[in-house]
């Protein structure tokens, strides 16, 4: 089953003067052991970025509902966005932060980007 989450806010800060990725949650799909949100990362900078690693916490409230690391191997060209799914292991009837970290390569310089968004499940 898919259900449809509806992005309520977008907030990314680079740990640099250089834009930041941008996320976005687009949906989650309901698996037997845990749901998969998918993420839309938008690289804004004007060169291809290699995502590498995304450390990840989805909270709701101040409640912890799920945490991890995930491994990337992925080019976004300049300007493009790419889709990735993130494992969500429980889920909250209340609107949800997906906070972390995003590891990158730009201008062979690895980068890491505080990334954050806000998410409401859809009714």
């Amino acid at each position: 089953m898919f259900r449809t989450l509806l992005l309520v806010c977008l907030f990314a800060v680079g740990c640099t003067s250089t834009k930041s990725p941008e996320l976005r949650v687009i949906g989650v799909h309901d698996a037997p052991r845990h749901e998969v949100v998918f993420v839309q990362v938008t690289n804004p900078a004007r060169h291809p970025m290699r995502l590498t690693k995304l450390e990840y916490t989805f909270a709701a409230g101040s409640e912890k509902i799920s945490e991890g690391e995930l491994e990337l191997h992925r080019d976004v060209p300049a300007g493009a966005a790419i889709v990735v799914e993130v494992p969500l292991d429980s889920t909250s009837d209340q609107p949800m932060t997906l906070s972390g970290r995003l590891t990158a390569e730009l201008d062979q310089i690895v980068r890491i980007f505080k990334v954050s968004a806000e998410i409401q499940p859809s009714k």
